[in-house]
């Protein structure tokens, strides 16, 4: 599986770091900036499937770097995530103005739970979506026991939660590929 390629946009270095390894252990490569400037930089040089940022920075605000971004055209429809550890509504609201695919405050969302919106957010813009399976509905169990998964929704390796990802491989006549994964394990 090709690695997908996150930036991670932050003066806070702890955070960096704990990012850092959350998402190389979720089979990413991972580019880090200290500031707007930085990331700026990195992002039209590495043309990055993602760009996770902070907002307060020193030199470049994360809303500089996300409003000088979609102004260019290589890197205008790279997917941001904010990451706030204040989680302000106006924050909100001006992210949402500017498109940025998710808003997440530091302290309320686990690793785990970032990796999942992060993933999710990636699949959409490949024409894949990721479905939430219940185990209990209709043939979920049949399913289970045909794909010969004992621990129900779970991966045998790490035991997280399974998903269900499905390619829209043609529209007019709602055709999907479809497969079950890990998303930590792939």
């Amino acid at each position: 599986m090709e690695k997908r390629k996150i930036l991670l946009v932050d003066d806070d270095k702890d955070l960096i770091d704990l990012y850092s390894e959350v998402f190389e252990n979720a089979n990413f490569e991972v580019l880090q900036a200290g500031d707007g400037i930085e990331g700026l930089d990195k992002a039209t040089k590495e043309l990055p499937d993602l760009i996770f940022t902070g907002i307060v920075m020193p030199r470049m605000d994360g809303f500089s770097m996300i409003e000088l971004l979609q102004k260019t055209v290589m890197t205008s429809n790279i997917p941001i995530v904010i990451s706030s550890h204040m989680g302000r509504e106006e924050d909100r609201m001006r992210a949402n103005t500017l498109g940025v695919k998710d808003f997440i405050v530091r302290g309320t969302t686990t690793p785990v739970e970032v990796i999942n919106r992060i993933n999710t957010i990636l699949a959409k813009t490949n024409d894949e979506y990721v479905v939430e399976m219940n185990p209990l509905a209709f043939d979920a169990q049949q399913l289970l026991k045909d794909l010969g998964l004992q621990d129900g929704l779970k991966c045998p390796k790490c035991q997280e939660k399974l998903e269900l990802k499905m390619k829209l491989t043609n529209a007019s006549e709602r055709k999907f590929e479809a497969r079950i994964v890990c998303p930590k394990c792939g």
